[in-house]
């Protein structure tokens, strides 16, 4: 199988050419043509955040939302935070304990909205799809009509791969939402988390906060023989936010304890022969 020799991605995943004797796949092609300026995009990040006096932070209570508080926080001192958990059902327990304890030690405002995204996830499970994009948008839609209804113009998220060049982007309604944590290493976000009571889960997948990422990524590799999660993780690789060795791990199928599988297929409703 031929493999990007620049990121992870392989035939699998994307077109791959033969560029100067190297095998390089169209992602990495685009990149090297125009290429991310790491320091431009966190200058950009740091200019905008000088205006930035009350937001929200979409805090999932994984790793990477943890992160994004604390930087807001302690770093770019916001001087009215509010730390917004949405529970779309399937939330590990562990990371609504860690959302609350984090932001707590931090002493940001917490708050945990709950909603039932079983359509979402059933639908993903069934036909062997990612339920992530999903999922995402749902709760970007939900963060946003929060944010309008409570007078917050930003909402900060803790995304690592920023907007193309930019780490922000204009929702409807002139709500901003600002990826605090772009062009951010993985090294560099360990080494906050070593500073906040967080307690890292141990959940199949790169997941910290979601019961439902372990089996989705088990069924998708039944379905297609790789990760939903392959694209993504090549990027982090492409920009230098992270090695091919952790991204090879990463990208693994993952093994799925039982009781795991076992309460997603029935909180969904599903067999697992479904």
């Amino acid at each position: 199988m031929l493999k990007c020799s620049l990121c992870v991605n392989d035939e699998r995943t994307a077109k791959i050419d033969i560029i100067d004797g190297k095998l390089i796949c169209r992602e990495c092609q685009v990149y090297l043509k125009h290429p991310i300026d790491r320091e431009a995009v966190r200058q950009g990040l740091d200019e905008l955040m000088e205006n930035v006096e009350r937001a929200i932070v979409a805090y999932s209570g994984g790793k990477d939302s943890t992160v994004a508080l604390y930087l807001a926080k302690e770093v770019y001192k916001v001087p009215e935070l509010e730390a917004v958990m949405v529970d779309h059902g399937l939330m590990a327990r562990e990371a609504i304990e860690n959302a609350r304890r984090v932001a707590g030690a931090l002493e940001v405002p917490f708050t945990l909205l709950r909603y039932d995204y079983s359509d979402i996830f059933r639908e993903a499970l069934l036909k062997g799809q990612s339920p992530c994009r999903a999922c995402s948008k749902r709760t970007m839609e939900k963060l946003r009509k929060y944010a309008l209804k409570n007078g917050y113009r930003y909402i900060i998220t803790g995304h690592e791969l920023p907007f193309g060049h930019h780490p922000y982007r204009l929702m409807s309604g002139g709500v901003v939402q600002i990826r605090l944590l772009s062009m951010m290493t993985e090294e560099e976000r360990l080494e906050i988390l070593k500073k906040l009571p967080f307690e890292l889960p141990e959940l199949p997948g790169y997941t910290t906060n979601c019961l439902v990422l372990g089996p989705a990524l088990e069924r998708y590799w039944e379905v297609h023989g790789h990760s939903f999660e392959h694209r993504r993780i090549a990027a982090l690789v492409r920009y230098g936010l992270m090695s091919r060795e952790r991204a090879e791990k990463e990208l693994e199928k993952p093994e799925v304890p039982e009781w795991q599988r076992k309460l997603v297929f029935e909180r969904l409703g599903l067999n697992r022969g479904s």
